[in-house]
């Protein structure tokens, strides 16, 4: 399991009480399954929590006429987070509170990412998230789970299943069989003016239709009437 979850003012009661316990850990292994080892991750966040039935309430948005989204939110639980940046807590906490001062949840789920900078000297991440939410009060004051999410490098998850990039010639490749459909039309070489060929009959029969089309019509002798030869 590659994510750490930390509660914090009785969220985990409240998840409990719900009997939300099963479900929101179902989620979380089935985020990790989706998204470990891959580059476009919001696409596949939003995909994966609509399989999860976490966007089709309509209660996502997070300001009326504002285009402010949740990224989840059932029974009165929201869930918000990036994966791009361990700072986006503070944004999503903060998104989170004001939902929470509205009445509209009770308590809000942050999926964030756990790495951080190597050279960092704030200690872990799950230190530093127990400080910044002691900090962070009585601003942010409502009951939240933060879930720390270790996803591993892009294109990681091919390296473990021992699969490996093809490696592509430095100079391209031409297939003599398409060179010769090019050049000649399908032909063999030299036979420029043979017959064409076509795929199918349908084909086949619709170039015949198009080259009878374009046939110049002979013109029918108009015939002359003894009245008009008399009159002539």
């Amino acid at each position: 399991m590659s994510y750490e979850i930390l509660h914090f003012r009785n969220a985990n009661q409240i998840i409990k009480e719900k009997k939300m316990t099963k479900e929101v850990k179902a989620v979380m292994d089935y985020l990790n399954d989706c998204l470990y080892g891959t580059q476009h991750k919001s696409e596949l966040l939003r995909q994966a929590l609509t399989e999860m039935n976490w966007r089709q309430n309509g209660d996502l948005n997070i300001l009326d006429g504002r285009r402010y989204f949740y990224k989840g939110f059932k029974n009165r639980v929201a869930i918000d987070g990036s994966f791009s940046s361990y700072e986006y807590i503070q944004d999503a906490l903060l998104r989170l509170q004001v939902g929470f001062d509205k009445g509209k949840l009770d308590m809000g789920i942050v999926m964030v990412t756990a790495q951080r900078s190597e050279k960092s000297k704030l200690g872990t991440t799950k230190d530093l998230v127990i400080r910044e939410i002691e900090m962070l009060q009585p601003t942010i004051s409502l009951p939240v789970t933060i879930v720390l999410f270790d996803l591993g490098k892009p294109g990681e998850i091919y390296q473990e299943n021992g699969q490996k990039a093809e490696e592509l010639p430095n100079h391209p490749v031409i297939d003599p069989k398409l060179s010769d459909a090019y050049l000649h039309g399908g032909n063999p070489a030299g036979n420029e003016n043979d017959d064409e060929a076509f795929s199918n009959a349908e084909e086949k029969a619709f170039h015949e239709a198009l080259k009878n089309k374009r046939k110049p019509r002979s013109r029918a002798r108009k015939e002359v009437l003894p009245e008009q030869q008399t009159a002539a």
